[in-house]
């Protein structure tokens, strides 16, 4: 099966620039538009203990209202410096992110300096355009430094995986081309924003994407309180009911369509709630259909998360069901993120890795960020265990963090085990782990057994003697020139199980 190639964007190009006499009166939104400047600097997740170093990129971004800068997440990730420019200004200001959201891709920025805003008229939001609607799409896009106005029709709106985060969102499609050069640029309609520029599909010409209104009023709600929470699930597994005999089976009513829960997800708002073979046939109020779409707007659909997704975490949702044929109504309290729900951990930015060295052995926390090591083809050159993960990337009632060997640091401790790479551990001294605290927990705790023995579900094992693995410890980091044995993260918790002691 062939896999779409979808990538963040730096640029939109829609159609041919309008010229001259018709921009006059739009000379606010010009004003309004800045080009936003960032050094990036991305941990390695091969050497989790080490950066790549400063990059620099370029996108776009838009003043509203209380002297923010609205763009990208993307444009500002992993960002160590960003400065930003106003349209026709030569001057380049420093900036700082305010808040970011990584799974919607959206970022806001502010400069210190006030008078950055002096004689700026703050953009406006408007609403959800309709498709074929004409849209203004303003930014930088490469091939010069001034500022291009280009034209486009929103050809679509529906789910769409967010390049920048792999979460599945309302996306806008807009029918033009996408080059590298202006991500963040606001897409315009009647002087006020409807989208931000996000992503293209590099294998297709005239398809790329925005974030649409919904996902942007999601955000700014979200942050009004000071701090970022994301988005909800309410932690199921659906397939859809689109066969006759499936749905006879689970006692549904000709008149009557949903979709089965087949699977819930531990500590989910559903635990305990919903139940295995579970159809829902409503999410606030509003039908599901068979194929697990709703009516978000007249005679448009998306998928059935889009109410999920529209509520904010600490609120509630109302779910019909039909359980044995019989209607309920549920409530479901929204207490988590989508992140969640996750094995292999989504997109991670602006952090560094997880890990942990143990006579030399590398250990890690599986992640997309790991992943995207094997480059733009990394779903078919990263192993093969890896990604079967991905066909059922749930956390379980055992399990919710898969661990495994990255590397060795070859050392004599560790002789004989110099090709274990990429090696999944499901047990240490014969303990089932569920993440990579616990394994760190259970080997450091265990001080009594002369040995530290490591299993793949396998069976296969790798061996260490504990007091050779103190003995060369010190040295290993040494002559590899890490600093720490573990990450910042789990310095931190360790210090803090100190603490309380």
């Amino acid at each position: 099966m062939s896999r779409v190639n979808v990538r963040t964007i730096s640029v939109i190009v829609l159609g041919c620039l309008w010229a001259g006499a018709g921009f006059g009166r739009d000379q606010d939104v010009r004003d309004a538009i800045v080009k936003i400047y960032t050094v990036h600097n991305r941990p390695n997740y091969y050497n989790p203990w080490s950066m790549y170093g400063p990059r620099r990129t370029t996108g776009s971004g838009c003043v509203i209202e209380k002297n923010r800068i609205l763009t990208n997440a993307h444009v500002v990730s992993d960002q160590t410096f960003i400065q930003v420019r106003k349209n026709g200004d030569p001057k380049r200001y420093q900036a700082h992110v305010l808040a970011v959201s990584h799974e919607a891709d959206l970022a806001l920025l502010t400069v210190d300096d006030e008078s950055f805003f002096e004689d700026v008229r703050a953009l406006k939001f408007n609403g959800l355009p309709n498709t074929q609607q004409e849209v203004l799409v303003y930014g930088f896009p490469l091939g010069g430094d001034t500022l291009s106005i280009t034209k486009g029709v929103l050809s679509r709106i529906e789910h769409q995986t967010y390049a920048h985060s792999s979460c599945n969102f309302l996306a806008g499609q807009i029918d033009a081309a996408i080059n590298p050069g202006n991500s963040g640029g606001p897409v315009i309609v009647g002087n006020e924003i409807v989208g931000v520029v996000m992503q293209s599909i590099s294998s297709a010409e005239n398809i790329g994407y925005m974030v649409p209104m919904p996902i942007i009023d999601h955000f700014m709600e979200d942050i009004e309180d000071g701090s970022y929470d994301g988005f909800p699930s309410i932690g199921v597994v659906m397939q859809d009911m689109e066969n006759p005999s499936l749905r006879t089976r689970h006692q549904v009513p000709e008149e009557t369509t949903g979709v089965l829960v087949t699977r819930i997800l531990i500590n989910s708002p559903s635990d305990g709630v919903l139940e295995t073979n579970d159809v829902i046939t409503a999410v606030a109020g509003h039908d599901v259909a068979n194929d697990g779409t709703v009516e978000f707007r007249a005679d448009q659909r998306t998928a059935v998360s889009y109410f999920v997704q529209e509520s904010q975490i600490g609120g509630s949702i109302e779910v019909t069901i039909l359980r044995e044929g019989k209607e309920m109504e549920v409530v479901l309290d929204l207490d988590r993120s989508l992140r969640e729900d996750f094995l292999i951990q989504l997109e991670i930015y602006d952090t560094l890795p997880s890990y942990y060295i143990l006579g030399g052995i590398v250990f890690c926390p599986l992640s997309k960020n790991y992943l995207r090591e094997w480059g733009g083809n990394w779903y078919n050159a990263a192993p093969k265990d890896f990604i079967s993960i991905l066909g059922s990337n749930h956390v379980t009632a055992d399990l919710d963090e898969i661990v495994f060997v990255s590397k060795v640091l070859a050392a004599d401790v560790n002789l004989g085990y110099h090709n274990f790479a990429n090696w999944i551990v499901t047990h240490v001294n014969e303990q089932p782990i569920r993440n990579l605290r616990e394994l760190i927990s259970i080997i450091e705790s265990d001080n009594g057994n002369p040995y530290i023995e490591l299993k793949s579900a396998s069976g296969r094992m790798l061996v260490l003697n504990r007091e050779k693995v103190a003995a060369s410890h010190e040295e290993i980091l040494e002559l590899y020139r890490v600093q720490a044995d573990r990450s910042p993260d789990l310095l931190e918790a360790e210090q803090g199980v100190e603490d309380a002691h």
